[in-house]
C-alpha cells in the first residue's frame, strides 16, 4: 500500500484536485463502489473543516454587523448630556466592541489556516478514492476476465449442444420415415411421439421460404 500511495502522491502532483466532497461525478463514483470506512471518515473530516469556515465567515459578517450597530450607537449617545448613565452606555458598547473586534481577530486567524487544513484533508480523501479506485478496478478486470472465460466456454458448449440437436432432429426424422414407410401414419400412435420430427423439419423450412419472395 506504501508504495501505491508513493504512485499516486507523484500521479498528483501540479494537478488541481476539485473539492471532492462538494463534487457531483466523485459522489456518483462513490456511491457506486460501496460503503468504505476509511473513505467515510476522511469525507467526514472534510465537510467538518468545510462547515467550520462556513460558520466562521457567518461569524465574522454577523460580529461586523453587531459592531456597525455598537459604533452607530455610540455617535447617537455622545450627542447626549453628559450624565453617569451616558458614561456607563458609552463604556459599555467600548468594551463589547473591543470585545468584537478579539472575536474577530481570532476567527480571522482561524480563517487563514482553513484553506491549508481543506488542502490536506482532500488530498488524503484523493489518495484514499485512488486506493478504492484501483482495488475496484483490478477485481472487476479479474471478474471479466473470468466472465469471458465463461462466456468462451459456453458458447463451444452451446455450439455442440445444437449440433447435437440437429443430429438428433436428423435421426428421429430418418427413424421416423422408416417406421412411417412401414407401419403408415399410426406411428405417431405406436411410438408414443410428441412431436413429429418430419414436421419440425418441414416447418424450418416453411420459415426459410416465407423470407423469400416468390416468383411469378
Amino acid at each position: 500500500m506504501e508504495q501505491e500511495d508513493e504512485v499516486f502522491r507523484e500521479a498528483l502532483i501540479g494537478k488541481k484536485i476539485p473539492i471532492l466532497t462538494l463534487d457531483n461525478q466523485w459522489h456518483r463514483l462513490f456511491t457506486q463502489t460501496g460503503e468504505n470506512e476509511e473513505i467515510q471518515r476522511l469525507e467526514d473530516n472534510l465537510n467538518e473543516i468545510l462547515k467550520r469556515q462556513g460558520k466562521l465567515n457567518t461569524e465574522l459578517k454577523s460580529l461586523a454587523a453587531f459592531k456597525k450597530k455598537l459604533m452607530q450607537e455610540i455617535v447617537s449617545i455622545m450627542e447626549l448630556p453628559d450624565s453617569s448613565a451616558k458614561e456607563k452606555k458609552m463604556a459599555e458598547n467600548k468594551r463589547k466592541i473591543e470585545d468584537a473586534n478579539q472575536r474577530m481577530d481570532d476567527y480571522s486567524d482561524e480563517l487563514m489556516e482553513i484553506p491549508k487544513q481543506i488542502d490536506e484533508a482532500n488530498f488524503a480523501l484523493m489518495l484514499a478514492s485512488m486506493r478504492v479506485c484501483y482495488s475496484r478496478l483490478q477485481q472487476n478486470v479479474e471478474e471479466i476476465d473470468a466472465i469471458n472465460k465463461w462466456v468462451s466456454e459456453f458458447k463451444v458448449q452451446l455450439k455442440r449442444k445444437i449440433i447435437l440437436k440437429q443430429q438428433k432432429e436428423i435421426w428421429n426424422d430418418e427413424m421416423y420415415n422408416y417406421m412411417h414407410s412401414i407401419f403408415g401414419p399410426d406411428v405417431i400412435n405406436m411410438f408414443d411421439m410428441k412431436y413429429n420430427p418430419q414436421n419440425v423439419l418441414n416447418k424450418e423450412k416453411d420459415l426459410i421460404g416465407e423470407k423469400t419472395p416468390k416468383q411469378d
